[in-house]
């Protein structure tokens, strides 16, 4: 499946109606028999259910949010649910995403929407994006899952598609060369279901070739975990929350961190508002 090479068609014809047409074919012929159909999020067209899924995908694995995303939208089903929440609250039903700062944006976000907007989503993505916490892809992901919209945008699973099918032998591809065609090949009336199906393929080709983003100019490996300042600070807001309050030395003793680590890092998310301290005291805000 995946030696199917358009790269001599686009050569050769450049983007005709025969290319569009048999690469449409290709990749709806792919999901139909290995997309993901049974994702929660795919059975819903409500713009906050999509929202929270979008932001729980960034930066996190399908199977994660797949476990997490029913009992957090369980514990706050409307965005004025969240919106109201406190922030312990949102923090620990987010609790195994990572990312943390992503659940108080995505608060803040609904509450914005709630007060602002009389509780109803935005739809464009330019107006998506001046939301917080929301970026170009998720604006256009959302346009798309929730409005069907035509938009046109790239991320890292629409990006493998295309390098891999139409820029093979070539590295140092760059998006404004992808875009043109991620444009001409989205079907009329079927953006939903075609970016579905982009980012099944994409994901499917991570495991069975390896990964052609490597071959992007916009390619940024991840940093490791273990050991990382996420890794600590995933582990002192774990522990902040089932203590609620703590020093310094406390929080770097029941974490295992040494106490110069936990203390940037209790005083980085006390700055960002996960946190307060009185006296040397954190405590959740």
């Amino acid at each position: 499946m995946f030696e199917t090479d358009f790269t001599a068609r686009l050569d050769a014809e450049g983007i005709t109606p025969s290319l569009i047409a048999d690469f449409q074919a290709f990749v709806f012929s792919f999901y139909e028999t290995c997309g993901r159909h049974d994702m929660q999020w795919r059975h819903t067209t409500d713009p906050y259910l999509i929202t929270v899924s979008e932001i729980m995908l960034q930066q996190t694995q399908v199977p994660r949010v797949a476990e997490i995303y029913p009992r957090f939208i369980k514990a706050f089903p409307t965005a004025q649910a969240l919106a109201a929440a406190a922030d312990a609250g949102v923090l620990s039903a987010w609790q195994g995403m990572g990312y943390n700062r992503r659940a108080l944006y995505l608060k803040k976000l609904c509450r914005i929407v709630t007060e602002e907007f009389g509780g109803v989503f935005p739809k464009t993505p330019a107006e998506l994006e001046k939301l917080p916490g929301i970026g170009k892809a998720t604006s256009c992901s959302i346009a798309a899952f929730a409005y069907n919209s035509p938009v046109v945008f790239i991320e890292t699973n629409i990006r493998r598609v295309f390098i891999h099918f139409f820029f093979r032998g070539r590295d140092a591809v760059d998006d404004a060369e992808i875009l043109p065609l991620v444009e001409a090949m989205l079907p009329a009336g079927k953006s939903r279901e075609w970016y579905w199906a982009l980012m099944d393929l994409g994901t499917e080709m991570k495991r069975s070739v390896g990964n052609p983003n490597r071959k992007s100019r916009q390619y940024v490996k991840q940093s490791k975990f273990e050991g990382s300042h996420r890794q600590v600070r995933g582990a002192v807001l774990k522990e902040m929350l089932n203590r609620k309050s703590g020093t310094v030395s406390s929080v770097a003793e029941a974490v295992g961190y040494p106490e110069d680590s936990v203390s940037a890092v209790l005083s980085e998310m006390e700055k960002e508002g996960f946190f307060v301290c009185e006296n040397g005291v954190f405590r959740v805000s």
